[in-house]
C-alpha cells in the first residue's frame, strides 16, 4: 500500500523497551523487510525465489527482520511461509515488536507495545470524513470496529463495538477508511483535521492508519539495531510504501521496490526491480 506519512508533536505514552542481547558477531547485517509490495505481491502471493534468498541470508548469520503496517495476526503467516523461526518482527508500522523463538509457547513473543489514546483523533476526524469507519488494536492485541468494519491487515476477526467505547481504549493501532469520500476528498479532509499527538499515514485509497506521535517502523527497527550491537552502516532496508520512507532514510542501505512512489523512490539509496520481478529477493542474494 502506498502511503504518506505524517508526524505530530512527540509524546510516547506507555512502552516496553524491547532489548535482544548483542551478539559478538560484527560483520552480520540487519536486514528489514517490508510485507506488502516487498515480499508479496499485491494478491499476497510469494515466490519461492524470495523464501530461498531469504533463508540463505539466514543461513549466513544476518539478522531478517519483518516489518510491516500489517498487525501481528496478519505477519505471522508471513513470517511462517517465508521460514523465519527466530529472531524480531515489527508490526503496526513500529506499535509492535515481537522476538520469534520456536521454544516460546506460541513461537514468538510481544517485547513492546506502543499505546496511545485515540480519543483527540477520533473525535477530530468523526465529523470530518464522509461515511467514515473506525477500528483499533488495542493493548491487548483485540480489534474494536464500528459498522462492521474488518480488513485482512487486522489478522483477526474485529468485535463491533459502539463509536463511544473506542474513545477510552488504549490504542496501538487506528485505523479509519471512508467508501463514501473518494481518496481527494479523503485526504483533504484528513490534512484539514490538523491531527496533533500521532503519527499518521494515508493510504493509496481512502485509508488511514494511526500510531503513538512518533513511532514507525524505523524507530523499532533502531532500539534493535542498538541492543543487537550492529553497527548502523550494516543495515538494510527494503519496501514500497510511504510508511517505509522512514525506514528507508533510517538504514545504512535503503532500498525502494522498483514500483514505489516518486516520494518513496526519492528517501532511498538505491531501486530494485519490482515485487513482480523478485526485487527483493536479489537485494538478499547480494548480501551473501
Amino acid at each position: 500500500m502506498t502511503m504518506t506519512a505524517h508526524t505530530a508533536a512527540p509524546g510516547i505514552d506507555d512502552q516496553e523497551i524491547a532489548a535482544p542481547a548483542p551478539a559478538a558477531n560484527t560483520d552480520r547485517y540487519l536486514v528489514a523487510l517490508d510485507v506488502d509490495g516487498t515480499l508479496v505481491d499485491h494478491d499476497g502471493n510469494m515466490t519461492g525465489s524470495v523464501r530461498d534468498a531469504a533463508a540463505a541470508v539466514v543461513d549466513a548469520g544476518h539478522e531478517i527482520v519483518i516489518a510491516t503496517g500489517r498487525s501481528l495476526g496478519a505477519m505471522l503467516p508471513v513470517v511462517e511461509r517465508i521460514g523465519l523461526l527466530r529472531g524480531y518482527g515489527v508490526c503496526s508500522n513500529g506499535g509492535v515488536t515481537v522476538r520469534l523463538d520456536p521454544s516460546l509457547e506460541h513461537g514468538f513473543e510481544v517485547v513492546e507495545r506502543v499505546t496511545f489514546s485515540p480519543r483527540t483523533a477520533l473525535t477530530t476526524l468523526r465529523d470530518k470524513i464522509p461515511g467514515a469507519r473506525f477500528a483499533l488494536e488495542d493493548a491487548d492485541g483485540n480489534f474494536l470496529s464500528t459498522s462492521r468494519f474488518q480488513d485482512a491487515s487486522f489478522g483477526i476477526e474485529a468485535r463491533g463495538v459502539d463509536f463511544h467505547h473506542l474513545l477510552d481504549a488504549r490504542a496501538v493501532r487506528v485505523v479509519v477508511n471512508s467508501a463514501e469520500a473518494s481518496t481527494e476528498e479523503f485526504s483533504a479532509a484528513i490534512a484539514a483535521a490538523g491531527l496533533h499527538g500521532v503519527t499518521y499515514a494515508v493510504g493509496w485509497s481512502a485509508w488511514l492508519d494511526i500510531a503513538a506521535a512518533g513511532v514507525t517502523k524505523a524507530t523499532a527497527l533502531e532500539k534493535l539495531r542498538a541492543g543487537m550491537g550492529i553497527e548502523p552502516a550494516r543495515t538494510v532496508a527494503v519496501g514500497d510504501g510511504s510508511n517505509d520512507i522512514e525506514m528507508l532514510r533510517w538504514a545504512g542501505r535503503g532500498v525502494a521496490m522498483g514500483q514505489a512512489a516518486a516520494d518513496v523512490l526519492a528517501a532511498a539509496n538505491e531501486i530494485a526491480a519490482s515485487v513482480y520481478e523478485d526485487g527483493a529477493a536479489a537485494v538478499l542474494r547480494s548480501l551473501l
